[in-house]
């Protein structure tokens, strides 16, 4: 142990571990409720959150305060993700029963603490109980976790290098989300007034269209090439840079050469949802984009990619499949089950989904006004994903005192 340095069990350094809540779901005027999936990559997104009654009682220990830390605390690839809380939505605002709360004390600084957490995520996950698909995290099970705990100035300091990379961080994903408002409000405005473009099927402006595939996971004589693969779940992720969840796997040659993505493709999602959210979700694919992959790059087996026509309508139609998305008009082609799994028809899709399109000289001059504001999401999602690199080089480093930080003026 590191002079000066102690080790302590989590549960020494927290005023209080508890779960959340059982909600009951509301569509509006409800206490935010904060579940596994806003928890990733060591970020806090509100995105995925819900609303539940606001007759629901919401204790001391079960509302979610700034400067606590979230653990995410069931199932296997969800257990074990954690994310310190630096804002909120709303003031009141929970968890659900999956995910649990911890409330440092003052023995630790709150920001240290989420790095450290977020650095043990591995050793957090051996903590659990369960069969392998049915994983729990307990409280007390997570208060046994071992911390070693350098002085509270220290912890400080620790705390203000890492936060400066997240800072920047932040700041892009600001910057992008913008950009891409931006972009979506002068396709909506202009898709608006322009009465004179010619209404087509949206089939017609299509040239390429094949349903994603999948692989196999080991290198072999028929699985020979290599290639990411883009799931449903990695698309709202690639334009912040969030790359590293991506699965890499191995593919047949033909099976790849008919989905290996290119500049101005889409995927197109068309199977997952959930019983409050339906597919369709979309990916523009550019060049900046698919530079940030040292590999090929394809679409998983529930996304089809579609390549336009001519690459001059990517923008444009991906930009009109977001509008069409928002204004809910895809759910007319989804197909719900009794499990709430969403899949879309693809092929009626395309017959009968109509599009006006626009003439040459407006769709060129739209272009000039959103090709650089893409080329501005890629390149700041890029900057995160070296961001995060150079963050997560510096974690255990700092976690385990390799780098001393004992005499830095910070």
């Amino acid at each position: 142990m590191i002079e000066g340095w102690k080790e302590y069990k989590l549960r020494d350094l927290a005023d209080a571990i508890n779960r959340g809540i059982t909600p009951k779901y509301v569509d509006a005027n409800g206490y935010f409720v904060i579940n596994q999936k806003c928890i990733r990559n060591n970020f806090l997104s509100f995105s995925e959150a819900r609303l539940t009654s606001k007759a629901k009682i919401i204790t001391v220990y079960k509302k979610v305060n700034i400067g606590d830390v979230l653990v995410n605390s069931t199932g296997t690839g969800t257990l074990g993700r954690t994310a310190f809380v630096k804002k909120l939505p709303v003031e009141t605002t929970t968890v659900d029963t999956h995910v649990t709360i911890v409330r440092p004390n003052k023995l630790v600084d709150n920001r240290f603490l989420g790095y450290n957490l977020g650095f043990q995520e591995p050793q957090i996950e051996n903590y659990a109980k369960g069969a392998t698909n049915q994983q729990e995290l307990g409280r007390d099970d997570l208060g046994l976790l071992k911390i070693n705990l350098p002085p509270l100035p220290t912890q400080r300091k620790i705390a203000k290098i890492l936060s400066a990379y997240d800072d920047l961080i932040e700041n892009n994903l600001k910057c992008i989300k913008r950009l891409e408002e931006m972009a979506q409000n002068d396709f909506n405005n202009w898709y608006a007034i322009n009465e004179d473009f010619k209404e087509v099927n949206l089939g017609s402006i299509i040239g390429h269209e094949i349903g994603g595939g999948w692989g196999a996971e080991e290198l072999s004589e028929e699985f020979n090439k290599p290639a990411f693969v883009i799931r449903g779940t990695d698309i709202d992720e690639l334009p912040n840079g969030k790359l590293g969840k991506v699965p890499f796997r191995f593919h047949k040659k033909s099976n790849l050469a008919s989905r290996k993505l290119q500049d101005g493709d889409i995927i197109f999602e068309v199977s997952g949802g959930s019983s409050y959210e339906g597919v369709a979700k979309t990916l523009l694919v550019t060049d900046e984009l698919l530079k940030q992959f040292d590999n090929a790059v394809m679409p998983a087996s529930f996304c089809k990619l579609a390549r336009p026509i001519e690459r001059k309508y990517s923008n444009f139609l991906f930009l009109f499949w977001r509008f069409l998305r928002n204004i809910r008009g895809t759910e007319v082609f989804e197909i719900r089950s009794a499990s709430n799994i969403v899949n879309y028809n693809w092929t009626a899709f395309l017959k009968f989904q109509k599009i006006k399109k626009p003439s040459e000289t407006e769709l060129e001059k739209f272009n000039k006004i959103v090709e650089p504001i893409y080329k501005q999401v890629y390149n700041l999602g890029n900057q995160n994903q070296h961001l995060k690199e150079a963050r997560d080089i510096l974690l255990p480093r700092l976690m385990t005192g390799m780098i001393d930080v004992e005499k830095l003026e910070l």
